[in-house]
Parts: structure tokens; C-alpha cells; sequence
């Protein structure tokens, strides 16, 4: 037969959709990690400057060399984190709203739609253009206004935008902490008892349709309440035969019996996160009490400079330094570690909006716009992983592996990392909210845990087929 006009330019949109969406995500997902390194680079090289009896070394000896390195490291989290925010601000909306909706005046709403975003990002200090204004003036007015201000604003931009993180990491990274580690010691059910227990579901919800149906049999209608009940029980008999497909492909997938395989596997590396997930929620806490103990208090950000209290990972990280590279290998995986716990969480819970949910991330079936927004929520989270991590080792980040020799009448100084500079001198109020979210983090990570404790194994093809499933059906969007 012949396509129905307009089939054809519909497919060809979604089909630019997808792929559009897919390089949007991995293009975000490698800034987030290429970002996420930059901070273990920032603390080798303040590290790297000064022998072990703590002198400066010759090519570090001047102080306009080293005035360039950390120009350089400087000028590297700038860019980096002005990428951030043009995807946060500019391209992923740009992309989310262009594609949204396949109309044909939806290209000559993209302008509009990008100033609107460019409206939220920056608030301009001078007095906006006349109302006659075009889109295009606008926003010559808002990059004028931005290249006066550019450092401050930038800056500003980059806390606020952490701020936002900071939620997105007490939402997501506390539970995929909790959860993650539980899921792989407790594993899945049985793939051939889920698949009995919903053929029984089956048989029981098909014999109560026929005793409904019976009682119409003699030309009666039946009540408003027993035709609301059929229609519940025909929609839940379409979701038990949905569940049962899917079981039977997941047992016939080979990767089902490698994961049966590797369970021993599995149950090593959920118990090595148990404990990492406790350290850093150990050091988190110590760190937190140190400030709240030995700091000025909220007017100065709860910032102190050293440590007062025994940090455990502190004390790990500065027993590797005499060991090339380890401090530096277990400070990236700590920063690995953070986005894949955050990746968890949000696999886990889907994406809300306070108390919907929008969508869900799922294996081969995840929404072009799905997948947009949980590269910006990874963007975000990213920003306040760096702080996190200077919460959790406070010393060992603002200084590294530094040392200062002892002299008589000599002041010594040692080299901050970049990061302090970035977010804990410029404004301080930010760093009194990452503190007290901090505080947050800590019990969500706990309540996360003795929920994940108390619920059984997940289902084998957990969150695939529910019974308000608002995603596509099983017929649409598989690849």
C-alpha cells in the first residue's frame, strides 16, 4: 500500500531526532569526563612543583613559570566549564526544543526559543534594548553585556550552576551510592519462577474477564462499575502479556547467562562498593564536623584551610603520595566513581520533576529527550562533584602532596589548587549551601540505604513493562 502523506518527512524527522540527540549525548557525556579529570591533573601539577623536603624545583623556581602553569590550569577549567554552560544553557535546550515538536514553523521558533534560554542565563546589569528590539539585537545586548563582565559573570554562572548540581547529587549520587552496591550483592529473581508466577497472573486475570463477560451473555448490559473493571483487567492482562515477552527474550539473551556466571563476581564488587560508599560517607561526615567545629561559621562559608579531625581517605591519600602515581589513580576513580553512582541513580529513578516523573532511562528504548536531559543532569552533577570531593579530602585537594622547608626568618607559601579559587573564595554563600547540602547528602545516602536493605531482588526486566508505563510501546523505538 502507499504511505500516508507526510510519513515519509515524519520518519526523516524523528530519524534526524535520534541521531542529533545521540551526538548531543556523547559529545555531553565527554565534556563531563574530560572535566571530571581536570581536577587530578590540578593537583599533580601544585604538587609536582616542590621536592619531597619541600624546595621548589629549578624549572619551578620562578615565579613567573609558575605564574603560567596555573594561568594554564586556570584558563582550562574556564574553558571547560564555559562549554558546561553553553551545553546547560544554549545547545541542549536548543536541540530539546527544535526537535520537540515536527510542525513546519518549528525552525523559525528555534531563535526565539534560544533567547529565551539565553534570557535565563544571564541577567544583563545595564538597561535592556527598547521593546522593539529584535531577537537578534537582544542578544548582541546580552553578549556585550556579558564580554563587560565576562570573569565575575562566569563565575557566578558556574556556582549557581553547581548549586543546581548540588540537588541533582543529593537526589541521585546519595542513591545510586545506596542502591548500586545492593542491587549487585542481592542480584535479580529467578527468570523461570517470574515467568510461572506471570503465566498464573495470566490464567487469573483471563478467568475473571470471562466471569464479566458472562454476565452480559443474556443481552444485559453490564453496570457502569463492571465495565470500569473490565477495561482495568484487560489493560492489566495487556501488561502481564507484555511482561511475558519480555521475559522470554531476556532468558534467551546470552549476556542473561554470563550475568550467571559472574554472580560471585558480582557479589565481591557490590560488597567493595558497600565499603567504599561508607568511607566516603565517613569522611563526608568528619569533614563536615571539623568545619562545623573549627570554622568561622556561616559569614566565612564554613571554609577551613588544613584539616583538624582524623579524615580517613585524607590519611589514604597522603600515605600513597610516596608511591607514583596511587594518590593520583585513586583520586580519578573517586571522580569516576561519582558520575557512574549518579548514572545508577538516575537509571534507577528516572528523571522527576519534584513529584512527576518525565521519563525513564532504559536499555535500547530511551527518548531522544530523555537522554538529553540526563546528559545536562551528568553535566550538572559533574560542577559539584569537584567540591564533594574536596569535602571529602580537604587538605590533600587544596594542597596535594605540598611540603615547605623549615627556614629561620623565611616565609613559606604553599600553591593552591585552582578549584579553591573557583569555588570557595569567590562567593561564600554558595559554599555555606554546599556545606549544609552536604549534611543532605548524608541522609538521603542513609534512608537510600535501609530502603534498598529492606526491598527484595528486582525483577529481572525491572522498570521495562509497569502498568502506567507513559513511554513507547514495545513495537515502537526498539533498536
Amino acid at each position: 500500500g502507499l504511505s500516508p502523506p507526510g510519513s515519509e518527512f515524519e520518519l526523516s524527522g524523528h530519524q534526524d531526532s535520534e541521531v542529533i540527540s545521540t551526538i548531543t549525548a556523547i559529545c555531553a557525556l565527554a565534556v563531563a569526563l574530560i572535566t571530571s579529570a581536570l581536577l587530578p591533573v590540578d593537583i599533580f601539577l601544585v604538587s609536582f612543583m616542590k621536592y619531597p623536603n619541600g624546595t621548589y624545583k629549578e624549572w619551578a623556581a620562578n615565579n613567573e613559570t609558575r605564574g603560567q602553569i596555573e594561568d594554564t590550569v586556570l584558563y582550562g577549567y574556564y574553558t571547560l566549564y564555559s562549554i558546561i554552560l553553553f551545553c546547560v544553557f544554549f545547545w541542549i535546550p536548543f536541540v530539546y526544543f527544535y526537535y520537540e515538536e515536527k510542525d513546519d514553523d518549528n525552525a523559525n521558533k528555534c531563535l526565539v526559543r534560544l533567547c529565551y534560554c539565553v534570557d535565563m542565563a544571564f541577567v544583563p546589569l545595564s538597561p535592556p534594548p527598547s521593546q522593539n528590539a529584535t531577537q537578534w539585537e537582544k542578544v548582541q545586548f546580552l553578549v556585550e553585556e556579558f564580554g563587560n563582565h565576562s570573569l565575575a559573570a562566569l563565575s557566578f554562572s558556574i556556582s549557581s550552576l553547581t548549586l543546581i548540581g548540588m540537588l541533582a547529587v543529593i537526589t541521585y549520587t546519595a542513591y545510586g551510592m545506596s542502591v548500586l552496591p545492593l542491587n549487585l550483592i542481592k542480584g535479580t529473581r529467578s527468570i523461570a519462577y517470574e515467568r510461572l508466577e506471570n503465566t498464573e497472573d495470566i490464567e487469573e486475570v483471563e478467568h475473571q474477564i470471562e466471569k464479566l463477560k458472562s454476565k452480559c451473555e443474556d443481552g444485559r448490559p453490564l453496570s457502569m462499575r463492571d465495565r470500569r473493571n473490565l477495561q482495568e483487567l484487560e489493560a492489566k492482562l495487556q501488561v502481564l502479556h507484555r511482561r511475558g515477552r519480555h521475559l522470554e527474550i531476556v532468558e534467551r539473551n546470552c549476556c542473561t547467562k554470563v550475568g550467571s556466571a559472574l554472580r560471585p563476581l558480582k557479589i565481591l564488587l557490590g560488597v567493595f562498593f558497600v565499603l567504599v560508599a561508607l568511607l566516603f560517607i565517613v569522611a563526608l561526615f568528619i569533614s563536615n564536623l571539623d568545619k562545623a567545629l573549627h570554622s568561622a561559621g556561616i559569614s566565612s562559608g564554613f571554609i577551613i584551610f588544613g584539616t583538624n579531625l582524623t579524615n580517613p581517605l585524607n590519611e589514604l591519600l597522603l600515605a600513597l603520595q610516596p608511591v607514583f602515581p596511587l594518590d593520583y589513580v585513586l583520586i580519578t576513580v573517586i571522580t569516576v566513581y561519582f558520575v557512574f553512582t549518579s548514572m545508577a541513580g538516575i537509571r534507577n529513578m528516572g528523571i522527576w520533576f519534584f513529584w512527576m516523573r518525565l521519563y525513564k532511562i532504559r536499555p535500547r528504548r530511551t527518548r531522544p529527550q530523555a537522554l538529553l536531559f540526563l546528559c545536562m543532569i551528568l553535566l550538572l552533577i559533574v560542577l559539584h562533584t569537584s567540591y564533594m570531593i574536596y569535602s571529602l579530602a580537604p587538605q590533600y585537594v587544596m594542597y596535594g602532596s605540598q611540603k615547605y622547608l623549615l627556614q629561620v626568618n623565611v616565609i613559606n607559601h604553599f600553591t593552591f589548587s585552582h578549584l579553591s579559587y573557583l569555588f570557595l573564595h569567590k562567593f561564600w554563600f554558595f559554599s555555606t549551601i554546599y556545606y549544609f547540602g552536604n549534611w543532605a547528602f548524608i541522609v538521603v545516602f542513609l534512608i537510600g540505604l535501609i530502603i534498598s536493605c529492606c526491598k527484595g531482588k528486582k525483577s529481572v526486566i525491572e522498570g521495562e513493562v509497569e502498568v502506567d508505563d507513559s513511554d513507547m510501546s514495545d513495537d515502537e523505538y526498539v533498536h
